[in-house]
């Protein structure tokens, strides 16, 4: 029996999504992202929407998107938690399949659209289904960007002026030039907290090296110093690091920060809904991380307001959050959302309590993310 809340259609659309300055951080040098909106159609109208990351291909995941989600048609948008189980085990599980990374990515556009309709469909802000807001607005760093180390300073110039508390920085481009940057960054920033992020840039040893050479700049913390395909690397690291660690990449699963947490392989864990599958798996990370004492930063990724605004609601619901969490839209020439405002003042965020994630889709920048995609393919 069809009901209001019945799924009835399920839209999958890649996107290309340049960006406003080539992004560089150690792992490559990208002009934009690739995103893929999905969309939830109740049979009373109402639409629930989500996006994805797509590594390594955003044409191939649609795909797959499209195979994983054809369960959920007839069924009610309050089913999700058991649909998106289902097809978990059915599709990456299955036959010793065993691709939770990859299908995180998946199920974090899913999770996502899935309670932006339950929201909706109750007239409750997503925060309310997480378990309420307990805090009134979230905390945000500052991004530098910039190819030279000139054009980082000129970008902290305007963080300063703005007033953000918590500026982040790129590193693991060069060891020389690391050092470099950070001490420029940490002579104009003045007394306010620095953090880095080396995104997997550098082996053990060079690690501690870093570290050591690092550490008289007053660094709050650094991320992911090490290989995300060994935690017992960053383990060493953290054990004997004078900087504070942060587990990122290697985060990526309920498992791994359980891992992290118990055995003190690092003293934060910076992870994300499309790392871990979504909102509601954000809350189990965060209960994992608080159960060890330690709180958790949301850590976006390669997408627009509308994780930004997943991310904030989660972020309201989250007891042990951190004061620095990450938003990545406002590098992109073209965000897809029309509303809210989802830029943060001197650091600090508080989006309005509408139904569902809050956010209005932008159809017209969304027509030409997909034609960009349809003429380049996601290059």
């Amino acid at each position: 029996m069809t009901t209001s809340d019945t799924i009835i259609e399920i839209r999958v659309t890649p996107m290309t999504l340049p960006l406003k300055k080539p992004y560089i951080w150690s792992q490559g040098v990208e002009h934009a992202f690739n995103v893929n909106l999905i969309e939830f159609v109740a049979a009373n109208g109402m639409t629930g929407i989500g996006e994805t990351t797509t590594a390594p291909d955003a044409a191939a995941q649609a795909i797959v998107l499209r195979k994983i989600t054809k369960d959920f048609i007839g069924r009610s948008a309050f089913d999700s938690a058991r649909l998106q189980a289902e097809a978990y085990r059915a599709h990456f599980l299955a036959f010793g399949g065993n691709m939770p990374r990859y299908a995180n990515q998946m199920l974090s556009g899913i999770d996502m659209a899935c309670l932006d309709l339950q929201g909706k469909l109750l007239n409750r802000p997503v925060w309310d289904l997480l378990g309420g807001a307990r805090r009134d607005s979230v905390g945000y760093f500052y991004f530098l960007q910039g190819d030279t180390v000139e054009e980082i300073v000129a970008d902290a110039r305007i963080a300063v002026a703005e007033g953000h508390p918590i500026i982040y920085l790129k590193v693991g481009l060069s060891p020389d030039r690391d050092v470099e940057a950070t001490a420029a960054v940490r002579a104009v920033i003045g007394g306010a907290r620095l953090r880095l992020d080396a995104n997997e840039a550098w082996d053990p040893a060079l690690a501690l090296r870093m570290l050591a050479r690092l550490a008289p700049y007053d660094v709050e913390y650094i991320e992911q110093p090490t290989p995300s395909t060994s935690l017992e690397a960053l383990g060493q690291v953290t054990a004997r690091s004078p900087i504070a660690i942060g587990a990122d990449q290697a985060v990526f699963t309920l498992n791994e920060v359980y891992l992290a947490t118990r055995r003190c392989d690092a003293d934060m864990i910076a992870v994300g809904p499309r790392e871990i599958g979504g909102l509601r798996p954000m809350m189990k990370a965060a209960a994992i991380a608080e159960a060890a004492g330690m709180k958790i930063c949301i850590h976006s990724s390669m997408t627009t307001g509308i994780t930004t605004c997943a991310e904030h609601h989660v972020a309201r619901a989250i007891p042990n959050l951190d004061d620095g969490n990450q938003i990545m839209w406002q590098l992109l020439q073209d965000n897809i959302i029309t509303s809210p405002n989802v830029a943060p003042v001197r650091g600090q965020l508080s989006l309005p309590g509408k139904p569902g994630l809050g956010f209005d889709l932008d159809s017209e920048a969304v027509d030409r993310a997909h034609a960009r995609f349809n003429a380049g393919q996601g290059h």
